[in-house]
């Protein structure tokens, strides 16, 4: 009797495990990519690209975060380099457009100044790069800068007029200056006294953020400002 008990114990044991083995284990769950409505190309200098502080602390990644908590759902890319004139943005300009921007902030300008670049270049690089941009229906927002005021009064006037100036002829939204509340506040800014700390780019991000919503909202409406 024991003898069949231990057999038919046996005999259930291999027919469950057969049972398991011809049973196909569930997939890895995989995480799906997020579904975005449209990509927004931060295009400029070391004040876009975060320079000293972590990429995520930069105010592209602070502003992807903003608007995906408003619901909108637009990915975000910093295409900052660091020490980039105007020159180099129009040199570039074709390799941005391979990124398939809906809309591109476009904020250079800052170490053309810098330089004592002549604002006269500067500002046809500007019109360039956006006649470019508009050609291929990308929404452009112009981030305005402001220079330092030891380059001479002349010199800081006809530079801070000419991202007026172009977001006037080409019809397109201007942020009168990019780092507002940022700018000569110590607190705010790294020991250069040029580059935002974290802290500022918050305050940058907050800046820029309700431009970008009123051109989602016109392409949304299924006309892009231009």
């Amino acid at each position: 009797m024991r003898k069949r008990f231990l057999l038919l114990g046996l005999t259930l044991w291999v027919i469950l495990a057969a049972a398991g083995c011809g049973r196909e284990s569930p997939p890895p769950e995989r995480r799906s990519e997020p579904d975005f409505e449209g990509t927004i190309v931060a295009v400029g200098d070391s004040l876009t690209a975060g320079q000293g502080v972590e990429e995520e602390l930069a105010y592209p990644a602070l502003l992807e975060q903003k608007l995906a908590s408003a619901g909108l759902r637009y990915k975000v890319i910093n295409a900052g380099i660091s020490g980039e004139t105007s020159s180099g943005t129009l040199s570039r300009i074709n390799w941005i457009l391979t990124l398939k921007p809906d809309i591109v902030i476009l904020e250079t300008g800052a170490n053309d100044g810098l330089r004592g670049i002549d604002p006269a270049l500067m500002s046809r690089n500007l019109q360039e790069i956006i006649r470019v941009l508009q050609g291929r229906n990308v929404s452009v927002i112009l981030a305005g800068m402001q220079m330092v005021q030891n380059l001479g009064r002349e010199y800081t006037a006809t530079f801070r007029r000419v991202y007026p100036e172009a977001a006037r002829e080409f019809g397109i939204l201007l942020i009168p200056f990019f780092l507002e509340g940022v700018a000569g506040k110590p607190a705010l800014n790294q020991a250069d006294g040029i580059h935002p700390t974290a802290e500022g780019y918050k305050i940058v991000a907050e800046t820029v953020y309700p431009y970008v919503v009123k051109v989602i909202q016109q392409h949304r409406k299924g006309t892009k400002v231009r």
